[in-house]
């Protein structure tokens, strides 16, 4: 059993196969880098908190007793089930489970394009600006396709906060394509976040397609607005990770069945944001490796049953302030049945909602 990526699917996954076929399998894992970041939380170190934890993959590994190769997937060959790697191994195996994640293009030229591998280098100068009193107008522009909205809406809000904390003027502009904000999530989520967004006074442009043609300059259809502001933070476009050997679409994704195979290839599977799921975050991933367990585990005579990919999105939004907890069924690209909570409670629910992965991560903590 291979295992290629070690970020939230990459370690579901094993941490889920290991659960559910205990000792049929032998397992090893497969990854470039040598730990794992709780990425969700990076959103914060721009405004000086701790640095989001960090945990050694071969620490994981140990637990969960699995083989790891430091090294990226490089190929596969499917007709004679061995996977490639970068510096010239073979992995045999019986089973691959593809979680490599996405990568990450600018979509404007002239906005500061967020990376959470790097955000605090990217934003902290931004945050001092504005604490400075050098920006007054800023935005925030999320582009389309549009795979995963929340880190716009946190740092807005984040950044909202600290300016109204030093009794700053700041105007704050959200841009984005959606109907409303986190669309995803249901009326109840979208309600419940634009109110919080009016209480802060920032201002949100829904149904917005955007260009940015020059430095400070925005502009939007359909109406054929413009805007004018001091900066611009936008999020990136996802583009799949090249694997030779694998179907893929023009974007680079690969298209998985209900239990999360690739169609058409036996015994590989796909989770999290290599996907072409629309919705690319932890969570997903997370469900996404948990469907490929239980088929893989079925496959080594482990008495589970596969279980079909049914998403539901659970997501805990920073505010600086109290968190808001907002969990959906996902139908036809909408969410059913949103229920929003914020509170105390909220501050206990880990940002990955991971069935194996958060309880062992609150486990090393």
């Amino acid at each position: 059993m291979v295992v290629a990526g070690g970020g939230v699917a990459g370690l579901e996954a094993c941490l889920a196969l290991r659960e559910l076929a205990g000792d049929r399998i032998n397992l090893t894992m497969l990854s470039p880098s040598p730990e794992f970041v709780y990425r969700p939380m990076t959103v914060r170190e721009p405004f000086a908190f701790a640095r989001a934890l960090r945990f050694p993959l071969a620490e994981i590994a140990a637990d969960v007793g699995a083989a790891l190769v430091p090294d990226a997937l490089s190929s596969v060959d499917v007709a004679g089930r061995v996977a490639h790697t970068a510096a010239g191994a073979e992995l045999r195996y019986d089973a691959l489970v593809i979680g490599l994640g996405a990568q990450i293009r600018a979509r404007y030229e002239h906005a500061v394009t967020v990376d959470d591998s790097r955000l605090d280098e990217q934003l902290h100068g931004l945050i001092q600006d504005v604490e400075e009193g050098y920006v007054s107008r800023l935005a925030f522009v999320l582009p389309a396709p549009l795979a995963w909205p929340l880190p716009a809406y946190e740092l807005a809000l984040m950044t909202a906060r600290r300016a109204d904390d030093m009794n700053i003027e700041l105007s704050i502009t959200i841009l984005t394509p959606e109907e409303s904000p986190l669309a995803v999530f249901g009326d109840a989520a979208s309600r419940a976040l634009a109110q919080l967004l009016a209480d802060v006074r920032i201002d949100v442009i829904t149904s917005a397609d955007c260009e940015i043609p020059r430095t400070g300059l925005i502009e939007i259809t359909p109406g054929h607005r413009r805007l004018e502001v001091d900066r611009v933070v936008a999020l990136p476009q996802l583009y799949g990770r090249l694997v030779p050997g694998l179907p893929q679409d023009a974007d680079g994704f690969i298209a998985v069945d209900e239990h999360c195979q690739v169609r058409g290839i036996e015994r590989v599977y796909a989770a999290g944001d290599a996907t072409d799921f629309a919705v690319k975050f932890g969570g997903i991933a997370a469900q996404q490796a948990d469907t490929a367990a239980h088929a893989i585990a079925a496959l080594a005579g482990a008495s589970v049953a596969p279980q079909p990919f049914a998403p539901v999105i659970q997501a805990v939004l920073l505010t600086g302030d109290a968190p808001l907890s907002f969990t959906a069924h996902l139908t036809g690209g909408a969410g059913l049945g949103s229920e929003v909570v914020q509170g105390r409670q909220v501050a206990r629910t880990p940002k990955i909602a991971a069935k194996y992965l958060a309880p062992y991560l609150e486990s090393r903590t």
